[in-house]
């Protein structure tokens, strides 16, 4: 599939690039954490991320003030495997180059999506990108054994349990922890720990573009 800049006018549609963040201290904290073996690891907030000065200035000037949580997505992944949205914008900041396969929350159509409609976008490190609520997003990828390390900023509270109710609508079986919607591929180990399987067509994997 081809691949946009973050700095291309594709991207315009789907979130943005912030400027005027210092981020060599993050990046240098990120780098103190081990990768996974295999696969992906994530935590919504690391206190070694939060210590880091950019922490108060994200909260403070890319959220206005709202409390937000610093944490991490890193290991290896080349695949699509699902697709999440939030009600609110995240910030990816990571410490080496890496791949954002993202879609539109207006092509869920009846529940499913296609993969034909996801574009792939490379950030580069220690920029802060900006990912819109209103595009679906998952784990970073990156085409290199030596893997990746991407910051996760989020409203806090985000991505922690799911809360506990009775669902009123088809959207509302998606949730999947605090503020996480979700449209697993069949192929992924999401769908098979009982994810709901929303995304059709190819899973996606970058190796193959």
């Amino acid at each position: 599939m081809e691949r946009y800049s973050v700095y291309d006018p594709q991207f315009a549609a789907y979130g943005k690039v912030l400027e005027g963040y210092d981020t060599e201290e993050l990046k240098s904290a990120m780098g103190n954490i081990a990768l996974p073996e295999s696969g992906v690891a994530y935590e919504p907030a690391i206190d070694a991320l939060e210590k880091c000065a950019v922490f108060k200035e994200l909260g403070l000037r890319a959220y206005g003030g709202m409390p937000v949580q610093l944490g991490m997505c890193w290991g290896r992944n080349t695949k699509l495997n699902c697709l999440e949205y939030h009600r609110d914008s995240e910030i990816n900041i990571g410490t080496t180059d890496f791949v954002l396969l993202l879609a539109k929350a207006d092509d869920i159509v009846d529940g499913k999506l296609d993969t034909s409609k996801v574009k792939a976008f490379d950030a580069p490190a220690g920029v802060c990108v900006e990912v819109y609520a209103t595009s679906l997003h998952y784990a970073p990828c990156r085409d290199n054994a030596d893997g990746f390390r991407v910051a996760i900023v989020l409203p806090k509270g985000t991505n922690t349990a799911k809360p506990s109710f009775t669902a009123g609508n088809e959207e509302d079986k998606w949730l999947t922890a605090c503020n996480k919607w979700l449209l697993a591929h069949a192929e992924s180990a999401e769908a098979k720990d009982g994810a709901y399987v929303g995304l059709t067509g190819e899973n996606i994997d970058i190796k193959n573009s």
